[in-house]
């Protein structure tokens, strides 16, 4: 999630699932919401999906139809203005790249054991500086499944989502090496280029077969080894989410 548009104050003392419902139509995007019924009743979860604009957050959270905390990259609370959307939100801004995650995943977990749903791109924010394509999907960092096969509740699930976006807008909006005022540790902002903000216009959102996390999955966790059974869940979420887009684009 990356360069969040400039609202009224007013806005900012909203839910943040009105915050979102109340952004989608002022963009008066078209989305189709499929696979709802997947999705677990009143239980923590861990979202996750494919990202290439600014409207992927409000758009999975309408889609769920709860407010979820999504990670966010870690400039965007040092910006002024942009540090109170993101707050109002709910987001969880990364810690720096040279700092570790270690408060990060203190504060997600921290979420999730209170019940919330918790937000993460897995692509990291490499498709949010570059022009990909609408079908683009690059490897999924596994920090989401150690986060939730970590989280201090007893079962809950990973749900993968795809954003299909069937028509879009593109524009150049601030030159990459500018963002490194706010960032000077992050090496995507030390490249020469523009970032781009993508606006979609007709979108599809299909949410896949959640990944049920519970004790025995957590065992498995422990006799497996952490670093095995977080990337098969990782790369399992990355092959639905594959599949799922193929199907947003019929």
């Amino acid at each position: 999630m990356a360069l969040a548009p400039v609202l009224p104050l007013t806005s900012l003392r909203a839910n943040p699932l009105d915050m979102s419902n109340g952004l989608l139509t002022l963009s008066r995007v078209r989305m189709s919401v499929h696979g709802r019924d997947r999705l677990p009743p009143h239980q923590s979860m861990v979202v996750v999906s494919n990202h290439r604009s600014i409207m992927d957050a409000p758009l999975l959270m309408s889609a769920v139809g709860r407010p979820v905390r999504f990670a966010c990259h870690h400039y965007m609370s040092q910006v002024p203005g942009l540090r109170n959307v993101i707050n109002a939100l709910g987001c969880l801004p990364l810690d720096a790249p040279d700092k570790g995650q270690t408060a990060f995943f203190r504060r997600a977990r921290k979420a999730l054991g209170d019940g919330e749903a918790v937000g993460i791109f897995p692509e990291g924010a490499a498709p949010m500086v570059s022009k990909t394509a609408p079908d683009n999907l690059n490897a999924f960092h596994r920090g989401f499944a150690h986060l939730a096969l970590r989280a201090p509740v007893d079962e809950l699930a990973i749900v993968p989502v795809a954003i299909a976006a069937r028509r879009e807008t593109s524009n150049s909006v601030v030159p990459l090496r500018l963002l490194s005022l706010f960032d000077a540790s992050e090496p995507l902002f030390q490249q020469p280029g523009w970032h781009p903000a993508v606006f979609y216009q007709e979108v599809n959102v299909m949410i896949g077969r959640p990944v049920r996390v519970d004790d025995r999955l957590r065992s498995h966790y422990r006799s497996k080894g952490t670093n095995t059974l977080a990337a098969e869940i990782a790369q399992c979420c990355q092959d639905e989410i594959a599949t799922l887009l193929k199907q947003g684009f019929y």
